[in-house]
């Protein structure tokens, strides 16, 4: 059995989970092949084998499951020791774990605050649409419309938020140093998934992390 990544997949294939894009950096990183099986929201049935309902799932070709994105870089970095290293050490781990959660709890929550609108209306097929804005109405308290800010001023409250990030790449082109690491595809996800399911430039093209995302 081949190793398989389940994946979030929207309107014409695009993958455009954050999470998800952090687990198939972390095994090009790795250097492991596997093929990447799409799963729509209302397809839910496909990872049910897993015990949850979230993706990516990464199932071994033992058939191990391993899910959540966090879980599925240290099994990686631990299963497979001799090829190059996602963390660079358990005071790497460390650094990372701290950075995963930052992303999660501070980058996430503004950013979903520019493109929940446009998430629902260019990336998510027409059969989830219903779920998808059911779900996240009765989660927010509101419309999608009317969360949904993409003013002036949120965006440049999003781009102060990120000032940390522009602090650590002054002296180094990647988060991790000289070369990219698991950190870096932290955030390289959250841009990745910007990119996929919105039109709102939130990076100037002379901004450090525009020029990090792009290399």
């Amino acid at each position: 059995m081949a190793r398989k990544l389940y994946e979030l997949q929207g309107r014409a294939d695009k993958r455009f989970s954050p999470y998800c894009w952090r687990a198939r950096m972390a095994l090009w990183h790795k250097g492991l092949e596997a093929d990447f099986i799409p799963v729509q929201f209302g397809q839910k049935h496909k990872i049910s084998f897993s015990g949850q309902k979230l993706v990516p799932v990464l199932q071994e070709d033992d058939g191990r499951v391993i899910h959540d994105s966090w879980a599925i870089a240290c099994y990686l970095e631990d299963a497979y020791a001799d090829g190059p290293s996602l963390f660079a050490g358990a005071s790497g781990r460390a650094g990372a774990r701290f950075f995963n959660g930052w992303v999660d709890r501070t980058v996430h929550p503004a950013m979903i605050r520019l493109l929940l609108s446009d998430i629902h209306d260019s990336a998510i097929v027409d059969a989830d649409q219903s779920y998808f804005r059911t779900s996240r109405e009765n989660r927010f308290g509101m419309t999608l419309e009317e969360f949904t800010d993409p003013s002036e001023s949120r965006i440049a409250a999003f781009r102060e938020a990120l000032e940390p990030v522009r602090y650590a790449l002054e002296d180094t082109p990647y988060l991790a140093g000289p070369a990219p690491l698991y950190a870096d595809y932290i955030l390289f996800g959250s841009f990745k998934w910007m990119k996929l399911c919105c039109t709102l430039v939130l990076l100037a093209e002379d901004d450090p992390i525009y020029n990090w995302y792009e290399r």
